[in-house]
């Protein structure tokens, strides 16, 4: 049986940019810990907040939302439940904003003026 390396299974496949939000029960410190620990293994993650009084996991990346959930909830043995998945542009994303901020004062100007 001929068994292709893992890097070459989906050469075509690019992951994007993701911030999701999740809910998950946070009952103690030690399902925090182990919530904790589940996300810190996870390499693709590059960033997550942890939310314990409003029982809410957000984690930002290159993934695959539901790939993530489902390793999350193997790992933790919790349930989880995707409140809202963000798709960020990169490259776009700045310029659009500097746009918004130039607009935003200008309007203000106005105000001031009057």
């Amino acid at each position: 049986m001929h068994r292709c390396p893992s890097n070459l299974a989906h050469p075509f496949m690019t992951e994007k940019f993701y911030c999701m939000t999740m809910r998950m029960n946070i009952d103690c410190g030690g399902c925090y810990r182990k919530i904790r620990r589940a996300l810190l293994r996870m390499h693709e993650l590059e960033s997550h907040l942890i939310e314990k009084k409003q029982n809410r996991v957000s984690v930002c990346g290159a993934f695959s939302p539901q790939d993530v959930a489902i390793k999350i909830r193997k790992m933790t043995n919790r349930r989880v439940e995707i409140l809202e998945i963000k798709e960020l542009e990169l490259s776009g994303g700045a310029e659009e904003n500097k746009d918004n901020q130039s607009s935003n004062t200008q309007q203000s100007n106005g105000a001031n003026n009057s």
